[in-house]
């Protein structure tokens, strides 16, 4: 077997109070288990209303050798070193989830706007938007704007879009509210695979899709039909190991199943949960071959999760 590679993670740390720190960045050894915190996300400013809300910090990209993470309304921008150099803002950026790089152009999901916003890294500017929303009779519409305008979508998060992945074939884009992944290609907009409610880190893969089920504390591996293949239960410690554990579920809960990202041409999986866990999986065998655990406090949260590329 190949040795495991490094992964990049980012947390959010639920019912966390000013003063405290609400997230960070991790470089996680997968081989060794050793773990080491970048960027500790400690800043009073932030909004302080509802659940994970602007604490914390979400998706993770990479171009050349710069690094992309989520931040709710902003995307910050370090080097490979973890120096901040820039930040990138758009009056439709909002409670952003996941991001992702392909040919130059990011591509982010602003959740409070059910949309997808697409910037040129190149030009330094954002050039379109893609707004979902889901009509009463049961059909959805995909709608493009200009995220330079003023005409774009209103405020609203009616599908927690939270998951967008762009290959050759097309832009993918996911939620805890939709029953299936969107596709968007040149020749137009289309359902791809189906989905069940609560999902996060949907995508296509090999021939079916994978995903984390939050709602149900797994990650699965499904044909496009949502026929099942496998499934990779995610573990959840004893009580009485955990800290804080006397939270309301609703702002703080272990087993809460984010972050996915694939190691080694699909040979393995690694999946993210509370309290910061990393779990990698065969694919071969369903089972976890290395767990690591950053925290044993269920507040703490990973979300984004990736093969770091910069070793």
């Amino acid at each position: 077997m190949n040795r495991l590679p490094t992964v990049i993670t980012t947390s959010v740390v639920r019912s966390a109070h000013q003063g405290e720190s609400h997230g960070g960045i991790y470089l996680v050894d997968l081989e060794s288990g050793e773990a080491s915190r970048k960027v500790d996300w400690n800043t009073c400013d932030i909004d302080w209303q509802g659940r994970g809300g602007d604490r914390g910090l979400r998706g993770i990209a990479f171009h050349d050798n710069d690094l992309y993470i989520a931040a709710s309304d902003e995307i910050i921008v370090f080097d490979s070193s973890f120096k901040r150099k820039r930040s990138l803002r758009n009056n439709y950026l909002r409670h952003c989830h996941e991001i992702t790089v392909h040919q130059d152009r990011l591509f982010i999901s602003s959740t409070g706007f059910d949309s997808v916003l697409e910037y040129d890294i190149r030009a330094s500017r954002f050039v379109k938007g893609y707004c979902a929303r889901i009509a009463e009779s049961g059909g959805f519409s995909v709608t493009a704007f200009d995220p330079g305008s003023t005409d774009g979508p209103a405020f609203g998060d009616s599908l927690h879009l939270n998951s967008v992945t762009v290959d050759s074939t097309g832009l993918h884009i996911a939620g805890h509210q939709l029953p299936f992944i969107i596709h968007i290609d040149a020749s137009g907009v289309y359902r791809y695979g189906r989905l069940p409610a609560g999902t996060h880190n949907a995508r296509p893969f090999v021939e079916g899709l994978l995903y984390n089920h939050t709602a149900v504390n797994s990650i699965y591996m499904t044909q496009r039909d949502g026929s099942p293949i496998k499934s990779f239960p995610i573990h959840t410690y004893n009580a009485g190991e955990l800290i804080n554990n006397d939270l309301p579920d609703d702002h703080a809960r272990q087993g809460f199943g984010r972050g996915l990202c694939i190691i080694n041409n699909g040979e393995f999986i690694a999946g993210g949960a509370s309290p910061s866990t990393v779990s990698v999986y065969s694919m071969a065998s369903g089972e976890v071959i290395k767990r690591i655990n950053l925290t044993m406090d269920v507040r703490h949260a990973i979300h984004g999760l990736e093969v770091w590329p910069y070793s």
